[in-house]
């Protein structure tokens, strides 16, 4: 499956919508509308401040929440709804996740060396115990740890350790996608560079694709290759990631992108931050959609704003 720029789609959400039961009240939904293709081996990010749907779409993604409406594809064929067992077995061999706390995340019974190996026991990914051994060592190797660190627990290991081990865990599998929850809003300031890093060159190595999800955008500008702004559930813009930053057009992401520090403390003293309010004809208003005002660019708006967008754009 691939779309016009002939860039082959890996995973495809159309319409989807993610809906939670509210104590027997009106439902309450979560995403609405959520539409967008992730290429292979590309890193598209899913940007918005806490509680607007990432996780929520992740976890769908993983088939852990069900959708109320819409569908979800992979490599072409759905894997939302009802699956055969080895459907669901391939959705979970081929797409892994890496989640946002990494000591919550690793049982902290089990050593190093099982947590790694359990991909591998439940797939029977391995010809012996010396392939199970020599696979967890490399997995070790490839994502900056020691063969010896195996017969340890996740409690001997600091915060960047521990999520590299989650890494290692994922990429175990040999999967064709990995969701990556906030990978590293739970380290240190000095570890994050470290595990960006780590995943940018492993992509590299292994042709990986990635969604990953944040909420800090100077991060994202550093490892994405395609940005999708999430509001309260909906997605507002779409851009390539330098175009998001250099024309930034729903004012939700004009928001956002005021609310990035400075480096210059001057400049920052003086600056303002810009404070969105959704409108009620954002909420319901038939004309709004995505709208695609540039080339790859596609906002959240009525067909007058896209034409008002696109004109203040041009001559900035």
């Amino acid at each position: 499956m691939s779309d016009m720029t002939n860039r082959e789609v890996l995973l495809s959400l159309r319409n989807v919508e993610i809906s939670f039961d509210n104590g027997g009240k009106e439902k309450f939904k979560a995403v609405q509308d959520a539409n967008f293709d992730i290429y292979k081996g590309e890193t598209f990010a899913l940007v918005g401040e806490s509680g607007s749907g990432k996780t929520t779409i992740g976890r769908a993604i993983m088939r852990i929440n069900p959708l109320s409406n819409g569908e979800i594809t992979f490599e072409g064929n759905r894997i939302s709804g009802k699956l055969s067992k080895q459907e669901d077995m391939n959705v979970i061999r081929n797409i892994q996740m890496i989640f946002q706390d990494p000591a919550a995340s690793l049982n902290e019974r089990a050593t190093i060396e099982y947590i790694i190996s359990e991909g591998l026991y439940n797939f029977h990914l391995y010809e012996n115990e010396e392939d199970r051994i020599a696979k967890v060592d490399k997995a070790l190797e490839e994502v900056g740890l020691l063969p010896e660190h195996k017969s340890r627990y996740p409690h001997e290991f600091s915060g960047g350790q521990r999520q590299r081990v989650g890494i290692a865990r994922a990429l175990i599998m040999e999967p064709k996608l990995i969701v990556a929850d906030e990978p590293i809003s739970a380290l240190d300031v000095s570890i994050r560079a470290q595990v960006l890093n780590l995943m940018n060159k492993l992509k590299a190595e292994k042709s990986l694709t990635y969604l990953f999800i944040a909420h800090d955008l100077s991060v994202v500008r550093f490892i994405a290759d395609r940005v999708a702004v999430i509001h309260l559930g909906r997605i507002v813009e779409i851009a390539e990631t330098e175009e998001l930053f250099a024309h930034p057009l729903h004012p939700y992401t004009i928001s956002l992108l005021s609310a990035v520090p400075m480096p210059d403390p001057i400049i920052e003293k003086q600056r303002e931050p810009i404070v969105y309010t959704e409108t009620v004809a954002e909420k319901t208003g038939p004309d709004y959609e995505m709208r695609e005002i540039r080339p790859g660019h596609y906002v959240y708006c009525t067909p007058e704003q896209g034409i008002e967008y696109y004109n203040t754009s041009m001559n900035q």
